[in-house]
Formats: C-alpha cells, structure tokens, sequence
C-alpha cells in the first residue's frame, strides 16, 4: 500500500482502513447439539418428546411477548412483511428519518423465513419419537435502533429454538459517532468520507474498535432484544456465542479530487481484469502458492474474477471460494478495496487449543468467534495492501519504444529463429488482443480459443480445420519465443506472462490513443 500511496502523493489527502459491514451471530452452542444439549434442556424442565411441540410454541410466545413489548413501550412500531424480499433497512431508515428518531429504538419489523430448528420425528423402525435437526421456517424479528456506541444497526432473533441472533453493524457509521465525541470534523457521503480532518487521528480511532469489550457490548444487545432470556434458561443458566459470520475490511483512499480519481481509475480497472490471474488473486487473499508460482494441482476451489457495472461506475471483484477482494470507487473521490471473509478455515492463527489451557500455542485454524478477531483484521488488512501494492505498477513509466524494441527483433527459441512482432501490422495486432481478453485471465487460453478468436468464420473441413490448428501452433510458438506466453506444465493451456501483460497493455492503449491524446501526454 506504502508503493500505492507514494506513488500518488501528490492528489491522495490520506487513506483509512477499517471494518465496513460486519455480521455477527450469537448461537446458544448447547442448544445447537441434541445430546447433551436440547435432551438436557428438556430433562431438566421435565418435558416429554411428546409435548416438545407445545413446550417450543410456549417458549417461543414468551420470547415474542417479551421482545416486542421494550419497542411498544418506547411507542415505536412493529410491522409485518409478508415477504422477506423488501430491504428492511431502507424501510427502517425512512421510518427513522420520517420520525426524527436519533437514538433508541426505530421499529421493529417481523417476517416468516427458513431457519434450522427442531421437529419431533417419529421412526417406524424403533417406535419411538425423536428430536431431529431440519430447515423449517420460523418468525424473526428484526430490531432496528440507534446505538449509544455502534449507531444505526439492526439485531435479528430466531423465535423458535435454538433462539439465534444475528447482529448487522457498519464500522463507518461506529465511527462517525467516534468523531463526534472526539470533536474530529468530516465529511461523509452515504458509506464513505469524503474528507478528514485529521486522517491519522481517524485511524487511530478506528483502531480502537478492535479493543472494544465485544461481549459485553453484545450481551447487552441480546438481553435488550430478549428480555426474558433468563427466565426461560433458568435452570442452565445458557449464554451466548458470539461468531462473525461475515466482515467486510475497507481501505479507503482519499483523492483531493473525483477528477484525480476519475483520471487513473479506469487504467485500475483494465489493469485488474487484463493482469491478475489465478495465481494472483490466491496470494492476495494469502494463499501460499507452490514454488513454481502457479496454482496447486489438487486445488479444488474456484477463481473468479468479475466486472458489474453499477450506477456510479465499475467494479471488479475477485473471489476465491467464499472469500473476495474487490475495487470500486465511493462517492467520486474515495478509492475502496474490499477484503470480504465468508471462510476463516484457509488462514491460521498463533493459538493454544481451544479447551487446552496446559498445551503450547501453535499455528491452528483460524476461528470465526470474537476471540480471533485481531487476527481476522490482520490477514484482511494484508490482503488490501497486497492489492494496491500490485496496483501500484499501473501506469508504467517505461517509454512505450523500450517495451515494443524486444519484440519487433527476431530471437531464437529451442534452436529455431523466431521473427519479430510488428505492434502495427493488422494480423499481429489481432493476436495480442486476442491472448489479452478477460475470459483467459483465469484459466489459461488453448490452441482452440485462439482458433475462435481470430477465425470467425465455422467450418467443419478436417483439413481446414488441421491448417487453422497448424497456423495457431505457429503462432503460439511465436509468442513464447519472445517470453509472451508460457505454457502451463501438464496441460495445453498457455497463461500470459507478466512481461507480456505489461508489453500488450501498453501497445493497446498506444493503438487506441488518437493523434490529439499523445500530444497532450507529451506536451
């Protein structure tokens, strides 16, 4: 990131790094096991199988009462939707702005939707009932208010067993409220701050958020949302566990301008999309590769990478199985790379086992609950700087004539003579457009691709056929001759070298450049 910024200097106010949004569950863990857990539960309230339905539907009765009466008597409203579609925070936030409510609760909306639960099952091999785990669907209620410490968030509860919650919060909104009680001026626009005071005072701010007394802070928030937790878990006294279920790491870059931004984002983007392949995506995201640098042979997952188009402009977004890094840009002057966690089990973590107290701490896998969560900010915050350090190189300074000399001179290659490229000769020209497509970032280009490619015209002639495949061999030829392309070992595929990426990008952008354009970069 320092390269990025250094880079830059001259039109970036500063950067911030922190939490964006944050989704964290709380689980009653021993409800979540029938043995041991549920089965105690029920022996200890003296309740049969048989009246488990009518036990639940009590339970479930008094957690709703309970909920729903703290908003009636703040006289706030409780809706319900008919429909899980509508996006409950816009119409949380238009009830909130309509009532002028800035702390406290704002309403609090219910609706029918699909959660695991527990039914009574009756097996017709043992005659017997049995309690069983399975996807049914439930009521949920969902609180939004105004916290004294996070700000606006919403807090959903589960009212049929196993009661689980589900907290959403925005480390932005956490810490305009930071700001305000540290007299620190700003200017936010939605999601994003647009301007700082103070940027190094900011982060510092933001970095206490990591120190906050997670568990009493969200304790607080489950007993507000359940007031009658105790009660109904009298004789285990049961408490919950809290895990983040999905966060979402921003680094924010501030441009002075949205023309300062505007004038090297769309070379990001090309930059990302034509140069990031597989291998690189992985070690963004902190996968150690093997030494030949490409990707592991029994890797089983997928690598995508994308481009949506939104309102405000473009994103792209590369994703390893459940886990991504994205970049888009916020408000005209604020550059965002996203590092978004769905999947801990990739990343470690220097620990003692959990339950382990006498065993040496030792590299384990890394855990979704709050007890890791340093950690968690950590590997994200390393997979953003990787990024912009890999953006860094965007706008190569060196003169386009060094980079097309090498290629328009012949080479040798496995003792055979190799003529040079001509970056402006027609058929020349198509083929290093065609190697640079998005589609053969990922996962290589085949003798077949190019065919398509570059002979638009179908034909099912064997021999034509064998002299379109015999003309591609020749070309492919020619492109690793001159260090283009490399061959991926073991298959047919050949993936662009980063020479090669860097040699395209700048012939391409030459080619599309008109007379007017050149003269105004050399003036």
């Amino acid at each position: 990131m320092n390269a990025f910024l250094q880079k830059h200097r001259d039109v970036v106010m500063g950067y911030l790094s922190g939490f964006d949004r944050l989704v964290l569950r709380g689980t009653l863990r021993q409800l979540c096991y029938i043995q041991g857990g549920m089965s105690l539960l029920l022996s200890s309230a003296g309740v049969l199988l048989k009246d488990f339905g009518m036990y639940a539907h009590a339970m479930s009765q008094k957690l709703k009462e309970a909920s729903l009466a703290v908003v009636l008597a703040a006289g706030r409203p409780v809706h319900y939707l008919y429909s899980s579609a509508p996006q409950k925070e816009l119409i949380a936030k238009q009830i909130a702005k309509q009532d002028k409510i800035e702390a406290g609760p704002i309403c609090t909306l219910t609706c029918v939707e699909c959660c695991y639960s527990y039914d009574i099952y009756k097996n017709r091999d043992t005659f017997k009932l049995e309690l069983r785990h399975r996807l049914r669907k439930g009521l949920h209620l969902y609180h939004y208010f105004i916290h004294p410490v996070f700000g606006f968030m919403h807090a959903r509860i589960q009212t049929w067993f196993p009661f689980s919650i589900q907290l959403c919060i925005n480390g932005r909104e956490w810490l305009a409220r930071q700001m305000d009680q540290a007299g620190l001026g700003y200017v936010r626009k939605d999601n994003a701050f647009v301007d700082l005071e103070n940027p190094v005072k900011t982060q510092e701010l933001m970095n206490t958020q990591l120190a906050a007394d997670w568990k009493t802070l969200l304790g607080e928030i489950a007993h507000r949302i359940n007031p009658a937790h105790d009660e109904m878990f009298e004789p285990l006294s049961l408490s919950y566990y809290w895990s983040i279920h999905q966060s979402e790491w921003a680094t924010d870059i501030l441009f002075k301008s949205p023309c300062a931004l505007a004038k090297i984002y769309p070379a990001l983007i090309q930059h990302g999309i034509r140069t990031f392949g597989s291998p690189d995506v992985m070690r963004f995201l902190g996968k150690q590769l093997p030494a030949h640098g490409n990707v592991h042979r029994k890797f089983a997952g997928d690598v995508v990478t994308d481009l949506k188009d939104r309102p405000e402009g473009v994103r792209i977004k590369h994703r390893t199985n459940r886990n991504s890094i994205k970049l888009y840009d916020k408000q005209g002057s604020v550059l965002r790379v996203e590092c978004t966690l769905n999947d801990t089990a990739p990343f470690r973590v220097f620990r003692k086992p959990e339950g382990r107290t006498s065993t040496p701490c030792n590299w384990l896998p890394l855990r979704k609950g709050i007890a890791d969560i340093s950690r968690r900010c950590d590997v994200s915050q390393k997979a953003t700087e990787r990024y912009l350090d890999a953006l860094a190189a965007v706008e190569s300074s060196t003169p386009l004539g060094h980079l097309a000399k090498p290629l328009c001179q012949s080479v040798s290659f496995k003792g055979r003579r190799s003529r040079g490229l001509n970056p402006f000769r027609h058929d020349d020209l198509d083929l290093l457009t065609a190697i640079s497509a998005a589609e053969f970032c990922i996962y290589g280009l085949r003798n077949r691709d190019l065919r398509t490619k570059l002979f638009h015209s179908k034909t099912n002639d064997p021999i034509e056929l064998r002299r379109r495949s015999s003309a591609i061999t020749r070309k492919l030829r020619l492109l690793r001759a001159h260090g283009l392309i490399k061959k991926v070992p073991r298959t047919h595929r050949y993936l662009v070298t980063q020479k090669g990426r860097t040699a395209i990008t700048a012939l391409l952008a030459a080619r599309d450049a008109n007379t007017k354009k050149l003269t105004e970069f050399v003036a």
